[in-house]
């Protein structure tokens, strides 16, 4: 009977911890699911219109911050991993971008980030510059970790910097349906995944007692996700073709 008892607790723990290893591979590539209909969407259209690259510029700084956050902060190496695969992703994003751009493009003149103007942040038309930018904001940040790492509250003030940015990586695309009054180009898919993904990771925060300020930017990025769905609703006279 003992026996018995202990093999059903050793198939018990085993299914634990395989659900467990489930939802953390979930945590670290799903974040980046939602931009595959989206990249897909861009290389059918070749064209960027719908698709704000600004959402983008908001999760690279959000998780560079994060990945400074937990060297501060050491929580779970599952999303110290997601933030690794979430930058590689934007990049990719970025480089499709910028490639299609510079295909359509009519006009000879190109914006680099060296021409230090302001109307054309995030706006240049070579992939490497959004890499220097990148690769200038990581230096900052490790210089002033280097300087700070001591201080709980400036480790603290990362961690909030951080989940603030992430809280907003939808308002970009909220903005530039607004500025089209359309949603056509933006994939309904990837907002229906984002949706679910917040979902998903605002539960896995709060069962894991992550820090708090990561389940507060879970529940603030459902709400931005809701809205964008309601001006799918309100731009689109056929929204079943959308999500076709």
């Amino acid at each position: 009977m003992d026996a018995e008892v202990f093999l059903q607790e050793e198939d018990t723990e085993g299914s634990w911890t395989l659900l467990s290893w489930l939802a953390s591979s979930l945590m670290v590539f799903g974040g980046a699911l939602p931009y595959l209909p989206q990249y897909q969407e861009i290389q059918k259209t070749s064209n960027t219109d719908g698709f704000s690259t600004r959402v983008c510029l908001v999760l690279l700084v959000a998780n560079i911050l994060r990945i400074f956050f937990w060297i501060g902060k050491q929580f779970e190496l599952t999303l110290l991993l997601q933030s690794v695969v979430m930058i590689l992703t934007m990049f990719a994003m970025l480089h499709l971008c910028c490639t299609v751009q510079n295909t359509n493009r009519v006009s000879t003149k190109q914006h680099r980030l060296l021409d230090l103007d302001l109307r054309y942040f995030w706006k240049w038309s070579v992939f490497e510059d959004y890499l220097l930018f990148c690769f200038g904001f990581t230096v900052l940040c490790a210089v002033v970790t280097l300087l700070l790492l001591d201080s709980a509250v400036f480790v603290e003030m990362l961690g909030s910097l951080a989940v603030m940015f992430e809280a907003m990586l939808g308002l970009p695309q909220l903005l530039q349906n607004l500025h089209n009054r359309s949603t056509k180009g933006m994939s309904v898919k990837m907002v229906l995944l984002w949706t679910a993904g917040d979902v998903f990771k605002t539960t896995y925060f709060v069962m894991n007692e992550s820090p708090p300020q990561f389940w507060v930017c879970g529940s603030v990025q459902i709400l931005i996700d809701v809205a964008i769905l309601l001006q799918v609703l309100f731009y689109s006279q056929d929204t079943w073709v959308k999500l076709g």
